[in-house]
């Protein structure tokens, strides 16, 4: 007779059942609905099979689709799988490598046999893929030893596999997924119960690339298929047509048809900006200003060029090393064939980020603690040397230049200067139409400080966001235990946009680390030195990457403020291009960006062009319009036209081309 053990259920309700009983087993004996919608199991809070036996006392809650973040990272791990199933019955030899779920799909790397995949392959693949999921083949996790599983890859001339066995942790137990009979793969788990119960409509192979074996452009370059995967169609669908209109708001590709920048190689992952994406630029740069000086922050600038023992002695030599740019401080000879640098040669680096030149400027001179808080601002130009691959247009690059800040402060002003920024970034935010969730950044395994350090830290920021009223479930606040900086707790800002993405943007960090490591300090009201708290601040996050989102959240529609072109002047005759000329003069008399349009072109022509670079406003003039004193304003997506006098146009232009921070 099985030995008895106990499950407490979420209704703190306890059953009694035997050892060896599985979490379906208890699903159906609640009721047939329930076993049928059951998906898999929390076991003292560890996600499992739903057959996967429960051997001794445990809390179990059964997952079912209306738990979704569970029910998707099941979904998307069978789908992966399902593809290198799919792909080894349609190319045999193919050998398979490993395939995790990601954060809207799931990807599977592959050696092919023959030649790399291709994106005229996903469609046989998914059609294989179907087959699978409609012969409902049951999904079944087992032990291996192993010698037997390396055993087994060897002799299928699985080496990728094999070498993976071989390189797990000994004492580790080593599990493999059956997928009926016939085919099986190593995973930990867990997966759903058969491949029937995915939704053979709510997935979708999307592309394809190379990618190199674990990682290292030294191994073997495989084939990589991404897929998308969902519970149902409506969820594919949904996420689908997100892709589509990510697509059409492509800042790279609006950022062409607008003229506002361009890339090339000659600069990997630095822009080039053209006049009218520089003036969305300074624009962002003036309101930036605007805010900070109402706040009380000085603004400061600090040397692009510093002596690797100061980023030694801060801590990020050892941390960011390998994303610096580095240079011989002096080159000592020259030779034919150019400088040749010696081996004991002081070396400089790119600054990667502000806080220790601001430090640097802090220590200039003696602090009272009458002095602080004191706010630092710069709008400071920074190098990180990120891998080509990871460029991403203006989102990830080299060169960025961040709305960076730092508060030095005493213990007793952390509470209120926090407050103070979360109002700060509110505004920001709310005058570019950005909803948010606040998030709180928790202690990472790797840290410098003691850990009452980081207790203190991060309490103070709790009550500062209390405080504030910002964590609340409206506020999406969240703690994220792992993510802090090695220096700092912070709190994140994760901006909504139009079409639901979030962007990690603003932050705020309580460092008591670098003051200490770089000696800033202040003589106290007890005439003694002490150290003081160090915020890192920022609210665009940096100038190219914010850009970069405004540019996708308004489809290139900016706000008629942030415009770098806020109006046009099309004639439809040449008769009327001297009246066209007075009215963008008096345009830019009133503080409106205006060019005017007197090309021989047909007036639809011009109004597709300008629509296309996002103009909010053409004034289109001809004959009629210069006799009377009127102009014909268009506005951008928008067919009618409404016929003003100039004075009022003109007027009515000028009040959405106030930035917000200045309108009445």
């Amino acid at each position: 007779m099985s030995a008895m053990i106990k499950i407490s259920l979420p209704d703190g309700s306890v059953r009694e059942v035997a050892a060896g009983t599985t979490p379906a087993d208890i699903a159906a004996a609640i009721g047939p609905g329930l076993a049928k919608a059951a998906l898999a199991a929390r076991v003292d809070g560890e996600l499992r099979d739903i057959n996967r036996p429960l051997e001794g006392d445990a809390s179990l809650a059964l997952v079912t689709a209306k738990d979704e973040a569970d029910a998707l990272e099941l979904a998307r791990h069978d789908y992966a799988h399902l593809l290198a199933e799919a792909v080894q019955s349609l190319f045999p030899g193919t050998q398979i490598t490993f395939g995790p779920a990601t954060e809207d799909g799931f990807y599977y790397d592959f050696a092919p046999k023959d030649r790399p995949f291709t994106e005229e392959d996903l469609p046989a693949i998914e059609a294989e893929m179907r087959k699978l999921i409609a012969a409902n083949k049951p999904l079944r996790r087992e032990a291996w030893s192993r010698e037997a599983l390396i055993a087994r890859w060897q002799a299928e001339g699985e080496t990728f596999k094999a070498e993976w066995a071989a390189e797990l942790p000994e004492g580790e137990e080593l599990t493999v997924y059956w997928s009926g009979d016939d085919w099986l793969d190593m995973c930990r788990g867990p997966h759903l119960a058969s491949t029937g119960k995915l939704d053979p409509q709510a997935f979708k192979l999307t592309r394809v690339s190379g990618a190199y074996w674990r990682g290292d452009q030294k191994n073997a370059m495989l084939s990589r298929i991404y897929g998308t995967g969902w519970l149902n169609k409506k969820q594919l669908d949904a996420h689908l047509h997100k892709l589509e209109e990510a697509a059409k708001r492509d800042h790279r590709k609006l950022g062409q048809e607008m003229d506002l920048f361009h890339l090339q190689q000659e600069a990997h992952g630095s822009v080039f900006w053209h006049p009218k994406g520089y003036r969305i630029w300074r624009e962002l740069e003036a309101y930036m200003r605007r805010a900070i000086d109402g706040a009380g922050y000085r603004e400061v600038k600090t040397p692009q060029v510093m002596d690797a023992r100061q980023w030694e002695q801060s801590g990020h030599w050892g941390k960011y090393r390998e994303n610096m740019f580095v240079i011989p401080d002096e080159v000592p000879n020259v030779d034919d064939e150019g400088p040749i640098v010696s081996a004991d040669a002081d070396w400089m680096a790119l600054k990667p980020m502000n806080c220790p030149a601001h430090i640097l400027i802090f220590r200039q001179g003696i602090k009272s603690y009458r002095d602080l808080p004191l706010r630092l601002y710069e709008n400071g130009c920074c190098h990180r040397n990120e891998p080509h691959g990871a460029l991403h247009g203006l989102m990830r690059v080299r060169q960025f230049t961040q709305d960076d800040a730092h508060i030095f402060c005493r213990e007793d002003q952390i509470v209120d200067e926090v407050r103070a920024f979360c109002a700060l970034a509110d505004r920001i935010y709310k005058d570019f139409g950005f909803t948010y969730s606040i998030k709180l950044a928790l202690r990472p395994d790797k840290r410098f400080g003691t850990e009452e350090m980081w207790d203190q830290a991060e309490t103070e920021l709790r009550e500062a966001v209390a405080a504030a009223g910002l964590n609340t479930p409206e506020y999406g606040w969240e703690e994220l235990p792992g993510e802090g900086a090695f220096y700092a707790p912070k709190l994140e800002w994760h901006l909504t946009d139009a079409i639901g993405r979030t962007w990690q943007v603003g932050t705020i960090q309580s460092d008591r680390v670098l003051p200490d490591r770089l000696d800033a300090s202040y003589v106290g009201e007890d005439g003694e030195r002490h150290r003081p708290v160090m915020l890192h601040r920022a609210i665009f996050g940096s100038y190219e990457r914010f850009i970069g989102i405004l540019i996708e959240h308004f489809a290139g529609k900016l706000p008629v403020w942030l415009a770098p072109v806020q109006a046009v002047v099309a004639t439809i005759v040449s008769d009327a291009d001297g009246y066209a000329e007075d009215v963008v003069a008096k345009l830019r008399a009133a503080g409106i960006r205006a060019e005017t349009d007197t090309r021989n072109e047909k007036i639809n022509y011009k109004v597709r062009e300008h629509s296309l670079a996002k103009v909010p406003a053409m004034f289109v003039v001809g004959r009629r319009e210069a006799e009377e004193g009127t102009v014909a304003v268009r506005r951008l997506g928008e067919q009618a036209q409404s016929v003003l006098p100039l004075d009022e146009a003109i007027a009515l232009l000028r009040a959405e081309a106030t930035p917000p921070d200045l309108a009445a």
